[in-house]
């Protein structure tokens, strides 16, 4: 499903506060229910660059937090320092789109050669301007900014400790968690670099951080290598990004990913490297939606890239569950190319049955359960022309509670498609996901309390067919990867209680 109408259905929790008419109690329990009515959420993105000969950095973080826009719509923000100066941070941050928050004179006013940039997607933390990042913090060694994307397993823990210790916190993230630790270990170690490497021991989750001291750019991926992160170059300017779009963006080379539980830091030294917190290759589990939804088609992540993956997604789904059609179409934007896989692989023609509209902003507020069905039509609108008369396999990436792909096929069959069959590039979902990917309980999830069979009939589709499980390492080659959502097999212990309300 298109991962901007999802989002953009998001939008109105976040609008509520400033539109004055609501109680804060009576936001607080519209912004829940929009939490349980709406689609799959997205992660986050980082993006990290640290001009060695003095440029500022501000104009080519701003554009690589665009190429990442995809990962996070909530809110954004910048913060850079001066390494020649007075090494202190500037920042900026807001809610909204990269291009809501920013402008060219905010862009010139955030002066400074090492900077980090962050967009988010509430997993953990409401949708505040507070729980924006990057965090800038404060501390009697210096200062330092840090960008996260993923979940911690054990933040509840690890922030009591911390409050029982003194500790006081201006956000309800997780990553703020992070950020104490790090400070905290830097009294400690010899640099920053040795305080990331001593908090990663206390942390446990997925995470892809990008920290930056007065002088250092420090990248730091999770030892199950969950979340994403790559180094890139231009000239004397180096980045760290959650994709490599985000590289290709700034006109920079991509030089490699960061390893699973690698430290890499960036200083005048160049690039040094520290695994001692690796784990095995078998061990590790890389979130396998990155493949499926969450990544940009055109990136490349540990070796595989996106629109090959997805192009194997669709021809694996048409050996599974081949069907007598005149028709294969994607739904917009990570199912086109899993549709054109299948297209491949079975023969039948591929077209283009939806216009998209790209431009539905802000102001896109659709709060109640009964307009949803409005809400699909003004973003996502059928083509009668390519689909009446035929017989059409739709292909989708997931199906979460199902009511979005119920409406999408009945405006098929209103615009004159006699047959509709739904093919998913993903399994069933069947277990939350406690790793940054907002997959909500079980029993929130329709696959989980109704068969494939109930769920054709509940969203009117002629047939249906999932991606089968085993199929799922066709799309990565040799790499591990984490499958729990779809089998409940985590690759670590994760808690009993839901992470995201403890935050709250």
């Amino acid at each position: 499903m298109d991962r901007n109408f999802k989002a953009e259905e998001k939008y109105w929790s976040f609008l509520l506060p400033f539109l004055g008419n609501l109680e804060e109690k009576e936001q607080d329990e519209m912004t829940k229910f929009e939490r349980v009515a709406t689609g799959m959420g997205e992660e986050c993105g980082v993006f990290g660059a640290y001009s060695l000969g003095g440029e500022d950095v501000a104009a080519s973080v701003y554009y690589g937090l665009f190429a990442l826009q995809h990962r996070g719509q909530e809110s954004c923000g910048i913060a850079v320092t001066d390494t020649f100066g007075r090494r202190r941070f500037l920042s900026k941050k807001g809610l909204g789109h990269v291009n809501d928050v920013f402008d060219e004179e905010t862009l010139l006013e955030l002066k400074g050669n090492l900077g980090v940039g962050h967009v988010r997607y509430s997993t953990v933390g409401g949708t505040r301007v507070e729980n924006a990042q990057p965090l800038v913090i404060n501390y009697v060694k210096g200062t330092l900014s840090i960008a996260h994307n993923g979940n911690l397993v054990n933040a509840v823990e690890l922030r009591k400790e911390l409050e029982y210790t003194g500790a006081i916190f201006q956000t309800t993230i997780d990553s703020e968690v992070i950020a104490y630790h790090v400070a905290r270990e830097r009294l400690n170690t010899e640099n920053a670099e040795g305080a990331v490497k001593n908090a990663m021991k206390k942390i446990k989750g997925a995470y892809a951080l990008v920290v930056c001291s007065p002088r250092k750019m420090i990248g730091a991926r999770d030892p199950f290598g969950l979340k994403p992160l790559c180094i890139g170059k231009r000239d004397q300017t180096y980045f760290l990004a959650s994709e490599s779009c985000a590289i290709a963006a700034v006109d920079a080379e991509f030089i490699r990913d960061v390893f699973p539980g690698e430290v890499v830091t960036i200083s005048e030294k160049g690039i040094v490297s520290d695994m001692s917190m690796a784990i095995p290759k078998e061990k590790q589990a890389r979130c396998i939606f990155e493949y499926i939804y969450f990544a940009r088609t055109d990136s490349t992540i540990d070796g595989i890239n996106v629109y090959h993956s997805r192009i194997l997604a669709g021809k694996a789904l048409a050996k599974s569950y081949p069907v007598e059609a005149d028709l294969v179409i994607g739904v917009p934007d990570s199912g086109l190319v899993a549709a054109k896989g299948y297209s491949e692989q079975s023969g039948i023609p591929y077209g283009i049955g939806f216009h998209k509209n790209s431009y539905v902003g802000r102001t896109f507020i659709k709060p109640k359960q009964s307009e949803r069905e409005t809400s699909v039509k003004i973003k996502l609108s059928v083509i009668p022309e390519v689909v009446k008369g035929k017989r059409v396999i739709m292909v989708d990436d997931s199906i979460v509670r199902g009511t979005t792909c119920a409406n999408i096929i009945k405006m098929l069959k209103q615009a004159g498609a006699e047959e509709v069959h739904v093919r998913i590039s993903a399994p069933p979902f069947l277990y939350p996901c406690y790793f940054g990917t907002d997959v909500p309980s079980g029993d929130q999830l329709i696959a989980h309390t109704h068969t494939p069979e109930q769920i054709r009939e509940m969203i009117g589709a002629d047939s249906l067919g999932y991606m089968e499980i085993g199929m799922l390492k066709d799309m990565v080659g040799d790499l591990s990867y984490c499958d729990a959502c779809f089998t409940g097999n985590y690759p670590m212990e994760v808690p009993e209680e839901d992470i995201s309300l403890a935050f709250e």
